[in-house]
């Protein structure tokens, strides 16, 4: 049997293909992930919120679906949308069996709720046989921030925080303040942070927005006003080049507060050591850092927005434990993963861009879809900001032989850029240091077959460096390459080569 989990009609829409198989005679079945991909990789619209032709087409070729299981529940989320006065055209809207006819799409169907979606898709990918769920976003349905307590199959959810109190609204709210667009670019005000004072402005956000009430029988954080309008209007008296960062420094410091707050409640309600950090929130890596001394291990899904929740739908559904794949489970570019050419190219120019195997399925390119340099040019980072067309004050991560991460590197990295590490050498790597002494480590271990292993491999015996910057191959505002036309496009028009 095959089962489609499907995320859209909302933002980041994204499709998953589990197929159900028999272990053997008289076991009960498992659970195998075949494929996962964004739709913005087949349309090109970034964070597409709608489902993509192509992108059914090639789902289909891992099976026909015999059901769908849904990451929302549509019912829940339209009586939330009618409470906050988004008018009645949503009954419409969330009519999910409509929307799936619109795709040729027509089989049972079956919804999860939204942050059930999230936990389930840390916690049964985790490896953990047990664990505690920290799930933040903006809103799903009503809920805004969930705790669960999860064990063998079950998740039981042990604190929720509801709608309009909301920390990812609030965050999101914020990066608009500063001229940045919500629910995309929250990952540049985190990167604007660097920059800024965070104590000039941390007690005048906190205050004039929050209220925190951190005693022992809830995390609770109250907002003193519905953010899902922004606040535009907040402080406009702080409008400088110098104001907008000291706003970002202080968003980014009261968010690493108030996960604190959440981490150590959660730690003292929770049996289990072991965390797990979902939800769009949880790809703010600088923060994430903050609580590790909190718990024994840390998981957190690559891809732990609502995209991410294709997966998690299905999971939650069925309770099952699967064994993580890997993220590399989209569109497959076929042929040997290109080790030489890149070589060749990063010694005659200093970058090179790579499309090869299957793309990554998350908001970070870990080697299949990447754009590297060398991390020791003084003029990398310019070079590849002014092709990527970002500012130049966004800084790159580098990806590194997971047996050297700690000569080069002080503090948390992992395999999906998910933390922040000080580099010992600042002077040395300048491409992938950020302004507060930073980086956003990528580590590739020595169990990885990938063909990424192999070119790090192969450059360290060429150079002496186990380190290439790593960033996504695509520029500002545009999905990721997904295959071998998109690969050719940028080469043409970036003039950058791509293998």
């Amino acid at each position: 049997m095959i089962t489609w989990g499907i995320s859209a009609n909302s933002h980041d829409a994204a499709l998953a293909v589990f197929e159900h198989k028999q272990k053997g005679l008289g076991q009960t079945k498992s659970l195998e992930l075949l494929y996962a991909s964004h739709s913005e990789r087949y349309s090109g619209v970034k964070n597409d919120a709608d489902l993509n032709k192509t992108l059914i087409q090639h789902a289909q070729t891992y099976g026909m679906p015999n059901e769908v299981i849904w990451y929302e529940n549509p019912y829940k989320k339209t009586m939330r949308q009618l409470f906050a006065g988004q008018g009645f055209n949503y009954f419409e809207k969330n009519n999910i069996r409509q929307y799936l006819r619109n795709y040729n799409i027509d089989v049972p169907i079956r919804y999860v709720d939204h942050h059930k979606s999230h936990a389930a898709a840390g916690y049964f990918t985790s490896g953990y046989s047990d664990a505690t769920v920290i799930c933040i976003d903006s809103i799903g349905e009503f809920e805004t921030l969930t705790v669960w307590n999860c064990s063998g199959k079950k998740l039981k959810k042990i604190y929720s925080q509801g709608y309009p109190h909301s920390i990812g609204l609030w965050y999101s709210a914020m990066t608009q303040r500063i001229g940045l667009k919500p629910q995309e670019d929250e990952y540049i005000l985190m990167g604007m942070a660097a920059y800024g004072d965070p104590m000039r402005l941390f007690n005048s956000v906190l205050t004039d927005f929050i209220k925190v009430h951190n005693h022992d029988n809830s995390p609770r954080i109250d907002f003193k006003r519905n953010l899902h309008r922004g606040c535009l209007d907040w402080r406009p008296e702080l409008n400088s080049p110098q104001d907008l960062l000291d706003i970002a420094a202080a968003t980014q410091s009261v968010y690493e507060y108030l996960l604190k707050v959440v981490s150590n409640w959660a730690r003292s309600k929770s049996p289990s050591g072991n965390l797990v950090l979902m939800g769009g929130c949880a790809l703010n890596c600088a923060a994430n850092s903050k609580i590790l001394s909190d718990w024994n291990k840390v998981w957190i899904m690559p891809n732990p927005g609502d995209a991410g929740s294709a997966i998690g739908c299905v999971l939650a559904h069925y309770k099952k434990h699967i064994k993580w794949p890997g993220p590399y489970l989209g569109h497959n570019i076929e042929g040997k993963y290109p080790v030489e050419s890149i070589i060749a190219e990063l010694k005659a120019t200093g970058i090179a861009g790579v499309a090869n195997g299957r793309s990554e399925f998350g908001p970070r390119a870990l080697g299949h879809r990447s754009l590297l340099a060398d991390p020791r040019g003084v003029d990398i980072k310019e070079r590849v900001n002014n092709i990527k067309q970002r500012q130049q004050f966004r800084p790159f991560a580098p990806a590194i032989l997971e047996e050297y991460v700690d000569e080069y590197f002080d503090g948390p990295a992992g395999p999906y850029m998910q933390f922040t590490s000080r580099c010992r050498f600042l002077e040395q790597f300048p491409a992938i240091i950020h302004a507060d002494g930073t980086s956003r480590v990528q580590t590739v271990g020595k169990n990885d077959s990938t063909g990424f292993r192999q070119l790090l491999e192969a450059w360290y015996a060429e150079t002496g460096c186990p380190i290439l910057l790593n960033t996504s191959l695509n520029i500002k505002g545009q999905p990721i390459v997904n295959d071998r036309k998109d690969a050719e496009a940028f080469s043409l028009f970036y003039g950058v080569k791509v293998f």
